[in-house]
């Protein structure tokens, strides 16, 4: 968090207090959603991108516009296969790069 005096602030606490504390269930919890929301966002950015209709991705992978629907808003989070088949779908490819250190 960043005050009016521009100085940065860590802003730990005030997720805390929404959250409950890093590490907990209740935590992890929250990134799970957010993670999940995250996921579903990118995935219908890049549908939108290849201009394709939930019902033409859901078409060319054999499941319900509802379940496409249902992964890019969050509410669930599709498998690894899943997840591999949508973007293969859409003509994208996913990198899986060790990072430099």
């Amino acid at each position: 968090m960043i005050t009016s005096d521009n100085k940065i602030q860590d802003y730990t606490p005030v997720l805390e207090a929404e959250f409950g504390k890093i590490g907990s269930a209740e935590w992890n919890r929250a990134v799970e959603e957010a993670e999940a929301f995250f996921t579903g966002q990118m995935l219908r950015d890049t549908r939108r991108e290849a201009h394709m209709t939930q019902t033409e991705l859901a078409k060319k992978l054999n499941v319900t516009k509802s379940y496409i629907s249902r992964i890019e808003n969050g509410l669930i989070t599709p498998s690894v296969t899943v997840f591999y088949r949508i973007i293969d779908a859409l003509g994208m490819r996913v990198e899986i790069v060790k990072p430099i250190m």
